[in-house]
């Protein structure tokens, strides 16, 4: 079966664990302190998988809500899950509200800090085109130098190492390949698909949106920033799309290769134990789609 008759699976990196996302349904693994594997899974809701999925740019909005929600449906999981060896339970309330204030740090860092300090740069550059420029290249740098940053933290280094593996396994599945650590590791930990490589593209889409769009008045500056942002979703969406379908070919490598190199930094080689997370929840999602129990999948 050829890559483009596979069904597309995906996911991301969790504390200890791996979610993929299937055909309609997504599984998350996670690996408890005492060394078992905890898993669940929950059917995805229709707006996800309905027609609308279908539309070219509309299914790039609803791929974003998509991400949000089913990650922190994932990681409030995989949270609970690292928490059961302290007998304590992260309620559905708090986990909303640390998503709140890390959303709230991101909406400042990268959105507000680039518009403010382009405003004040614009009568030194001379223009709003300049200004325009100063403020996609003040972003990306944040962006870039955020995850140089944060690729040092211990902790972020294993969700990283998870993120390789998670990758992996998909190659693999794309493939055809058995799910087994000896196949998987012949995969490199990048793929065109990734979360990374998406919020790279959406930085450089963002540049090429907002570069002859006007700054004044002040409030135009801020209201054109968030009324575009569902549209360069949109469109980097439907970039990372092709781009996944064929990564084979030469021209759209020449694309996918700084996304791919900033993977560099955001994912690295997993151990044996973490793939292991990956293949299972790997096996869980498959396991739903098809509507049948996985033995494998449910081991500790």
């Amino acid at each position: 079966m050829s890559a483009e008759q596979t069904p597309t699976y995906g996911g991301q990196a969790v504390i200890e664990g791996v979610m993929i996302r299937g055909q309609r349904n997504i599984a998350v693994a996670v690996r408890r302190p005492d060394g078992s594997v905890a898993t669940m899974c929950r059917p995805l809701t229709p707006i996800f998988t309905g027609r609308l999925r279908r539309i070219p740019l509309v299914r790039g909005v609803i791929a974003m809500a998509e991400t949000l929600t089913l990650g922190m449906r994932a990681l409030s999981y995989s949270a609970n899950v690292a928490a059961e060896a302290e007998g304590e339970e992260i309620s559905a309330g708090s986990m909303a509200g640390m998503m709140l204030v890390s959303l709230s740090i991101a909406v400042g860092l990268f959105f507000l800090v680039p518009v403010l300090a382009s405003d004040r740069l614009e009568g030194l550059l001379g223009s709003s085109l300049a200004a325009n420029i100063a403020e996609g290249v003040i972003r990306l740098g944040l962006f870039l130098g955020y995850i140089m940053l944060i690729s040092r933290m211990n902790d972020i280094r294993r969700v990283f190492m998870y993120h390789g593996a998670e990758h992996m396994t998909v190659h693999a599945q794309e493939r055809g390949d058995p799910l087994e650590i000896e196949r998987i590791r012949r995969y490199p930990t990048a793929h065109p698909r990734c979360g990374t490589a998406f919020l790279l593209v959406v930085m450089v889409v963002a540049i090429l949106a907002f570069i002859f769009v006007g700054r004044e008045p002040f409030w135009w500056l801020i209201a054109s920033r968030i009324v575009l942002v569902p549209l360069i979703a949109a469109v980097s969406y439907e970039i990372i799309r092709f781009s996944g379908r064929h990564a084979d070919n030469p021209l759209v490598g020449l694309i996918t290769a700084p996304s791919l190199a900033l993977q560099s930094l955001t994912t690295r080689q997993p151990d044996d134990d973490q793939i292991e997370i990956a293949i299972t929840a790997m096996e869980q999602a498959q396991a739903a789609d098809a509507d049948m129990p996985v033995e494998s999948a449910a081991k500790s």
